[in-house]
């Protein structure tokens, strides 16, 4: 187990109190492995990756729970020591590359700072890493001297995978790295990530809003709704027997491109808003199989043949198993 997340709450504070965009979320990752992490805009998952990485800035903050990264609970970590982990043992991966980057300095330069950062400082030794991990995202080495205006999207993408990899993380968390990107660069970029994991072996988070994006490439899946885990599980397992309403809700509203065509339903209604979450069951006022018992309390992750389901249709059918989400 390289990371332990238990009982994780973030809230973002507001002028009414707080707003909780993240609630008693727990899960495990080990290494080398795929973890894949869905679920609707505003679902809370960029918001539960930037704490994993420490990364929140107020208003939000994280309220409770905890961060286990290689026997260390980096939320009880101060900036200095966070400071001598970040990049060297995790490294993370935003959303848009061209935001990410300095757009002043050349890409060359950018690497050499989170080297010198954790105390590299022979600048062959700079110049050889740079180009290694160039060649490993398949960018030549002449790049190293271009500025991110300079570069297309797919490119600054892959640049920013690189710098992920200098230091030759045990764990790499990626925020909807290919967002920007044509469907077909998508593909490419996945397959780059999923080779380079092979190779290199370090584990992967990997959060995005196209479930279809992690079908092929993750070990497992964690599908999100309203700041909470509603089914966590082995990916090819949920792709073949969705159990909560969400996740089939999710499934049903993206095109398969085997088997005749079917027709696409959408998700009814919108998520909910995180200062006024509804009672009992936060998907029931969306759900097709809501009961009255849907709105009283909310359902615990209950255990269905290896895969966690947080829904009452299932609470007879295996025990608890919110802290054993792995």
């Amino acid at each position: 187990m390289i990371l332990d997340v238990k009982d994780l709450s973030i809230d973002y504070a507001t002028a009414i109190g707080g707003a909780r965009a993240v609630d008693g979320v727990s899960f495990g990752l080990e290494e080398g492995e795929f973890l894949g992490v869905v679920g609707e805009s505003g679902c809370g998952k960029s918001t539960m990756l930037f704490a994993i990485a420490q990364l929140l800035s107020p208003p939000a903050a994280v309220t409770s729970g905890t961060v286990v990264f290689a026997g260390k609970n980096l939320v009880q970590m101060g900036s200095k020591e966070l400071r001598m982990v970040r990049w060297r043992d995790y490294s993370v991966v935003m959303q848009s590359a061209m935001n990410a980057l300095n757009p002043v300095k050349s890409i060359g330069a950018q690497y050499a700072d989170v080297m010198r950062a954790h105390g590299h400082k022979d600048k062959d030794e700079i110049r050889e890493r740079s180009r290694e991990v160039f060649a490993l995202v398949g960018i030549d080495s002449v790049h190293l001297k271009s500025y991110p205006n300079q570069l297309s999207g797919g490119m600054r993408q892959r640049v920013m995978i690189a710098m992920a990899l200098l230091l030759s993380p045990e764990l790499v968390v990626m925020d909807e790295p290919t967002s920007a990107l044509d469907v077909v660069a998508q593909r490419s970029l996945m397959v780059q990530i999923k080779e380079l994991q092979a190779r290199l072996g370090f584990a992967v988070i990997f959060v995005t809003h196209d479930m279809s994006l992690v079908a092929n490439f993750s070990d497992r899946l964690a599908v999100m709704y309203a700041g909470a885990i509603v089914e966590i599980g082995a990916t090819s397992t949920i792709f073949a027997e969705p159990r909560h309403p969400y996740t089939k809700g999710l499934l049903d509203a993206f095109p398969s491109i085997y088997g005749p065509r079917v027709h696409l339903d959408g998700i009814p209604g919108a998520p909910p808003d995180i200062t006024n979450l509804p009672s009992g069951c936060r998907f029931h006022p969306r759900c097709p199989s809501a009961t009255e018992h849907c709105a009283s309390l909310p359902p615990p992750l209950v255990n269905v043949a290896g895969t966690l389901v947080r829904c009452v249709l299932y609470e007879g059918a295996g025990v608890d198993g919110g802290l054993d989400a792995r």
